[in-house]
C-alpha cells in the first residue's frame, strides 16, 4: 500500500509541475503575441522580450525579432521611396506650372487673331487639352501635398454641420446637373475628433464624384453611429469599375474631365484620421460609405 501511496504522490507532483509549466508557457505565448502586436503598431527598435526560461520559447522570440527587424527595414525603405515619389511629383507639378501658364497666355493672345474655321477648331482642341493638363497638374500637386503632409490639428467636429456645409457648397453644381439631393440626418449632433478641413474635403470629393456619375439623384444619410452613406443611381458604372474608383488616376469613359484623384484623396484623408471608406455597386446604384467611429 505504501508504494501505491508514493506513486499517487509522485503523480500529483508531476501533474502540478506540468500545470505550472503549461501556465508559464501560456504566459510566454501571450507575451510574444502582445509584444508582436505592439511592435507592428509602433515604430520602435525595442524587441520582444519574454520572461520564460524555456529555450524553445526564447528561440521563437529571437527568430520573430529577426523577422521584425527585416520588416521594419523594409517598411522604412518603402516609406522613404514613397516620400521621394511624392516629393518628385510635387516638384514636377510645380515646375510645369510656369510653362503651362505661359502656354495659356499665348493661347489667349492667339484667340484675338483672325483665324480660319479650321484654325478655330484646332485652337479649341488645344485649349481643351491644355485645360485638362492644367487641372491634372493641380490635382497632382494637391494629392502629393495632402498625402505627404502631417496630420492636421484635430478638434471636436459636428458631422451634421460639416456635411450640411459641404452640400451647400456644391448645391449650385448639383442643381446644374439636375440633381436634387435627398438628405437624412438625426436631430442629435454627431461629434467626432477630426480635422475639419480634411473632413470637408472628403465630403466635397464624394459629392463631386456623384455629380460625375449620377443619373440624376443623390441620397445622403448620416447615422448616429457616425456612418455617412452617399448613394446614387449610376448606369455608367458596374461592380468592377466601382471597385477601382479609389485607385489613383482611374476614370471611366463617362467622366472624361476627371483626373481620377478625388476619391483617392478622400480615401487617404479618411484613413489618416482613423476612419473607413468603402464603395460598392448594387442594383444599378453606387454606395460610398464613410465611417468615423467614436
Amino acid at each position: 500500500m505504501l508504494w501505491l501511496l508514493l506513486l499517487c504522490v509522485a503523480l500529483i507532483i508531476l501533474v502540478f509541475v506540468l500545470l505550472i509549466k503549461i501556465i508559464l508557457l501560456r504566459r510566454a505565448v501571450d507575451e510574444i503575441r502582445t509584444g508582436f502586436q505592439e511592435r507592428l503598431e509602433q515604430d520602435t527598435n525595442t524587441m520582444i522580450a519574454v520572461s520564460s526560461g524555456d529555450r524553445r520559447i526564447r528561440r521563437l522570440a529571437a527568430e520573430i525579432n529577426v523577422q521584425l527587424r527585416l520588416l521594419r527595414k523594409e517598411r522604412r525603405r518603402l516609406q522613404n521611396g514613397d516620400l521621394e515619389i511624392r516629393e518628385a511629383v510635387m516638384n514636377i507639378s510645380h515646375d510645369l506650372r510656369t510653362p503651362l501658364t505661359a502656354v495659356c497666355g499665348y493661347l489667349d493672345l492667339l484667340k484675338r487673331e483672325e483665324k480660319s474655321e479650321a484654325a478655330k477648331r484646332y485652337l479649341k482642341a488645344i485649349e481643351n487639352r491644355t485645360e485638362a493638363l492644367k487641372q491634372l497638374m493641380e490635382e497632382l500637386f494637391r494629392y502629393s501635398f495632402t498625402t505627404s503632409a502631417p496630420d492636421g490639428e484635430n478638434e471636436e467636429v459636428d458631422l451634421n454641420r460639416v456635411l450640411e456645409e459641404s452640400i451647400s457648397a456644391y448645391y449650385a453644381s448639383l442643381k446644374g446637373a439636375g440633381i436634387e439631393p435627398e438628405i437624412a440626418m438625426p436631430e442629435k449632433k454627431i461629434w467626432r475628433r477630426l480635422d475639419k478641413r480634411a473632413l470637408s474635403r472628403i465630403f466635397e470629393n464624394i459629392i463631386g464624384n456623384a455629380i460625375k456619375y449620377s443619373d440624376g439623384d443623390l441620397n445622403i444619410t448620416l447615422s448616429e453611429n457616425g456612418e455617412i452613406v452617399f448613394s446614387n443611381s449610376a448606369s455608367s458604372l458596374d461592380e468592377i469599375q466601382t471597385g477601382k474608383l479609389f485607385d489613383r488616376f482611374y476614370t471611366v469613359e463617362s467622366a472624361r474631365k476627371s483626373t481620377g484623384l478625388g476619391l483617392s484623396i478622400a480615401k487617404a484623408l479618411t484613413e489618416q484620421m482613423g476612419g473607413e471608406i468603402t464603395a460598392k455597386y448594387h442594383d444599378g446604384r453606387i454606395f460610398i460609405r464613410v465611417l468615423f467611429a467614436p
